[in-house]
């Protein structure tokens, strides 16, 4: 039977309303709300404070196809321990097919970022697109993890904007861990000097400041929530209130990322969480911050075992810190082999002193 248009119509968007708070009841795929920063808070399209928790998945850095799990390891993520935003370390000379390894120009290791990407916006995460590898500006050579950004860094990131830049579920991680640096340089960039620890090999090269790799991304269009770490292995952010705060007049903000871990550090020793934390409240009554970084399993790293700390308590003090202050975070690493370990093998058993605490954490998400 032929019904009346106005009927039909009517009836159809009483269902497309009906069908969008099944989907939000009962959390069935669907896309994230896009955000934005206001003030010192991430917020989602609603006005509501986004509630971010998740995991890094790396690989993607070492390797160009993600060791061959990253596509079932990002599933497992967001379908099983329910996280809402994964956080991807990524190679700009993979991006552009630049590795050794690489006989396609990149075409492979995009489409499966692309993939990634996907995936999330399709099942209500949010995906952080982190540039972790650089070269020192050289092509093909030196990859790794550098003291701080290079010019290549700029043609990664306008090359990558403007494929995600109408992906609200996506955000940009300007640079991972900048280190062995002053707040000028984060800044500022300039020429550095470095030396590759396991090597022993000394580097010079033109690095670039954090404005600049922001100008690089809104300088495509992309208005998406931008990521922008501390010194000092991501360990400090203070710095940024001395008049270095990143300025986003054509985007949709800066969230600062903090990588909290149970290290001795430059200038802070060996801090508490207490004491950490203690630090953070003031800068994040100003500004917003993330824990993009965090864990502790002290047996499989190499420092004193005379400090005798006990993980699984450091562990669960530190989500509970990040819970209480409401602060977004995803811990490092949902990959038996990236420690702090999240999970034990390709099974993705939780490891008992940190990835046990996780899960129980990301089940909030549902």
């Amino acid at each position: 039977m032929m019904l009346n248009h106005k009927f039909s119509k009517g009836w159809f968007c009483v269902l497309t309303g009906f069908m969008a708070s099944v989907i939000v009841s009962t959390g069935l795929s669907a896309a994230p709300l896009p955000l934005k920063v206001a003030g010192n808070q991430l917020l989602n399209s609603n006005g509501q404070p986004a509630r971010l928790r998740g995991v890094n998945c790396a690989s993607l850095e070492w390797s160009s196809d993600g060791d061959g799990h990253i596509l079932k390891t990002v599933e497992v993520a967001v379908k099983d321990w329910h996280a809402n935003l994964i956080r991807l370390p990524l190679s700009q000379d993979r991006w552009f097919g630049k590795a050794p390894e690489q006989k396609d120009g990149g075409a492979g290791y995009r489409a499966l970022v692309r993939q990634l990407a996907d995936f999330c916006s399709t099942n209500n995460a949010y995906i952080i697109l982190d540039l972790h590898w650089s070269d020192a500006g050289e092509w093909g050579k030196n990859i790794g993890q550098h003291n701080l950004s290079d010019t290549n860094s700029l043609a990664f990131w306008k090359d990558i904007a403007p494929v995600y830049k109408d992906n609200p579920a996506v955000l940009f991680d300007l640079y991972n861990e900048p280190s062995h640096i002053s707040w000028d340089q984060w800044f500022k960039g300039g020429r550095i000097t470095e030396t590759i620890e396991h090597t022993n090999t000394t580097l010079t090269y033109e690095s670039v400041g954090m404005p600049a790799l922001v100008n690089a991304i809104r300088s495509t269009g992309a208005k998406n929530v931008i990521v922008a770490s501390g010194i000092n292995w991501a360990y400090e952010v203070d710095g940024i209130l001395e008049g270095r705060q990143l300025s986003d007049p054509t985007g949709n903000g800066v969230v600062y990322a903090v990588h909290p871990y149970p290290h001795e550090y430059k200038g802070r020793g060996r801090e508490t969480i207490a004491q950490w934390t203690a630090r953070m409240e003031p800068f994040a009554r100003k500004l917003p911050i993330i824990a993009t970084e965090f864990g502790s399993m002290e047996s499989k790293w190499p420092f004193p075992k005379a400090w005798n700390y006990n993980d699984e308590k450091w562990n669960q003090a530190m989500i509970d810190v990040l819970e209480a202050h409401h602060w977004n975070w995803t811990a490092w690493d949902f990959h038996p082999a990236a420690w702090p370990c999240l999970i034990s093998d390709w099974d993705y058993t939780p490891t008992p002193r940190f990835g046990i605490c996780v899960k129980q954490a990301l089940a909030k998400n549902q």
